[in-house]
């Protein structure tokens, strides 16, 4: 059965937007997706499902979110063999030895992904901004909070993708290949 990664934007952070992994587990499992397991408490799920795709779950889950917690969540997912070639495709990754300095940006579509080739023009070397064939990538050698692409990708112009550090990412990546044994 196909194995998905489901990563939710902007929950909990801060005070808003709650939701305890327990309830989000539960919340798939009642969608009808089976082996669910969460990572972190960022709104990361790694599930099972034998009908559709991940354009689909990610409407699902999105439109549950929204019935059962009362507010909305960009939910991005992608399957297992699109997330490893998100993670085979980084080009930057070998360069950014602090893993939580590279992001991956996550977008449900390759439109909204290339869309955010306008992230670009904020770049501040030794910053550097890819845009790949199924993730973009942003390493922020200074640190996150001092780039102003990071502050786009984290704000409104960043509203229909989702982030992650690259830490994360290899950790969903493990978990996923955990999930298929």
């Amino acid at each position: 059965m196909p194995i998905f990664v489901a990563l939710m934007r902007g929950i909990n952070v801060g005070k808003a937007k709650r939701i305890p992994m327990a309830e989000l587990r539960a919340l798939l499992e009642e969608l009808g997706y089976t082996n669910v397991a969460t990572l972190l408490n960022s709104g990361n799920a790694v599930f099972r499902s034998a009908k559709g795709t991940p354009a689909s779950h990610a409407k699902q889950i999105a439109a549950a979110i929204a019935s059962r917690m009362g507010f909305d969540v960009p939910v991005v997912v992608k399957s297992a063999k699109e997330l490893a070639a998100i993670v085979a495709e980084n080009p930057l990754a070998k360069a950014a030895a602090n893993h939580s300095q590279l992001l991956t940006v996550f977008a449900q579509d390759h439109k909204t992904l290339t869309g955010l080739s306008t992230i670009a023009t904020l770049i501040q070397p030794p910053e550097q901004f890819v845009v790949g064939d199924n993730a973009a990538y942003l390493h922020c050698a200074a640190g996150i909070l001092e780039s102003k692409a990071g502050e786009a990708l984290l704000g409104k112009a960043g509203k229909s993708v989702t982030t992650r550090n690259w830490a994360t990412v290899l950790k969903l990546q493990a978990l996923v290949d955990e999930s298929k044994t």
